[in-house]
């Protein structure tokens, strides 16, 4: 509360509204300004003796001195470090920090896309299969961003201790929040049921599947007793992590969106594909990012995965997304089939696997869908008097290796 001084007896009192802050407070009331207490009035004389109470003559022992040394960036390490994490600078990682600034210069909201024409296509220009595809890829996806955030907010980020990392991901954890948003918009002016479309990855195996997968992997490293000093348990927190970043968002997402991109490619959906875009954009930065902190860690903890382990990720992977794919597309849609998505699958899997260092789990694999990296480097011309102008990447293409 603040006051501003109206005379020498009155003021007017402006607060704020603290169980509604988003409501511009009422007007206040003048009220009359009562006279000051003072600060040390003095004690009512009294006729009882107060004993005198005793007191120690030795003085109080002064806190010992804290050893305090400034950071030396050398000594930072992405997990199990013991510098102060408060610190931000001197860098040890910068790269980490480009992330960030690189992240920054990407925003956008659902908000920005007009979604007219999408309203129009679903009810009378999509097929039935083209419905099937569109309604599945948007059920999967909405659960699929929840899990990403919690998985860097929950999971990973209290164990980094290099605070570098940890602001990126921070920025991480807003972007798969805008996301899930962006899913729940286009569920709603698309006039789906919300409760029906929600409920899929519960009551579809095809796409249980791929949410159980995730939801093992996230769940063995989001206990409170997890200790990173243990091998058995940091070789099971790198995997972890190399799941989410180089399959659960460097693979299954990235290829995710395809679907819809095809439809965008014969002008339908064009609003839920330009969402789409964007939000691909910020899933290859969290892949790269991810990557990259893998890599670092297996570099400063001396980490070495069991190759069997890594083959198995790959083929359960494998396996639950030509599940899902055989569900969403067990009907063709033009331009667009399960043997084209799962072939992209394998391509993008080698690449991922390449850039953690690992074999590639498909060798052979071909691009199938050779528009795709497209998708994240396009640049919108729109008519300025139609729309408005939304420059998403404004620090230049992005890099997808």
């Amino acid at each position: 509360m603040r006051s501003l001084p109206v005379n020498r007896h009155q003021e007017i009192k402006i607060m704020l509204n603290w169980d509604d802050p988003l409501t511009p407070a009422k007007e206040a009331k003048l009220e009359p300004v009562k006279a000051a207490t003072p600060v040390n009035p003095p004690a009512p004389e009294s006729t009882t003796q107060v004993p005198p109470v005793a007191t120690d003559s030795a003085a109080p022992e002064a806190p010992a001195p804290v050893d305090i040394k400034p950071v030396n960036p050398d000594d930072k390490r992405v997990i199990n470090g013991f510098t102060d994490i408060n610190q931000l600078a001197p860098f040890k990682y910068p790269w980490a920090w480009e992330y960030f600034l690189n992240a920054n210069k990407n925003h956008w909201t659902p908000l920005d896309i007009n979604m007219a024409q999408d309203v129009q296509d679903y009810q009378h220009n999509l097929t039935l299969e083209e419905r099937h595809v569109y309604e599945n890829v948007l059920s999967y996806l909405t659960t699929s961003d929840i899990l990403a955030m919690r998985n860097i907010g929950l999971a990973v980020m209290e164990k980094m201790s290099a605070p570098e990392l940890q602001i990126y991901q921070a920025r991480q954890v807003y972007e798969e929040s805008l996301h899930t948003w962006t899913y729940q918009h286009c569920i709603e002016t698309i006039g789906l049921d919300q409760g029906e479309i929600y409920n899929r990855y519960r009551v579809v195996p095809e796409i249980n599947g791929k949410i159980q997968m995730a939801n093992r992997r996230l769940e063995s490293v989001l206990r409170a007793d997890i200790d990173l000093t243990d091998r058995d348990e940091l070789e099971n927190f790198v995997m972890a992590y190399s799941f989410f970043a180089g399959i659960f968002e460097g693979c299954w997402f990235y290829n995710g969106f395809s679907p819809i991109f095809a439809l965008q490619r014969r002008g339908l959906m064009k609003g839920t594909a330009e969402q789409f875009q964007y939000i691909m954009r910020d899933e290859v930065l969290h892949a790269s990012f991810g990557i990259r902190v893998v890599k670092q860690i297996i570099h400063e903890e001396n980490v070495s995965l069991d190759p069997r382990a890594i083959k198995e990720m790959w083929e359960e992977a494998h396996a639950c997304e030509e599940n899902y794919a055989g569900y969403i597309l067990r009907d063709p849609i033009l331009g667009y089939r399960k043997e084209d998505h799962m072939e992209q699958f394998r391509f993008i899997a080698n690449r991922r696997a390449v850039q953690l260092g690992w074999e590639e789990p498909f060798p052979g694999a071909e691009c199938a869908l050779p528009w795709l990296d497209e998708q994240a480097n396009m640049r919108k011309e729109k008519n300025f008097f139609e729309t408005t102008v939304t420059e998403y990447q404004t620090g230049g293409a992005l890099s997808w290796d």
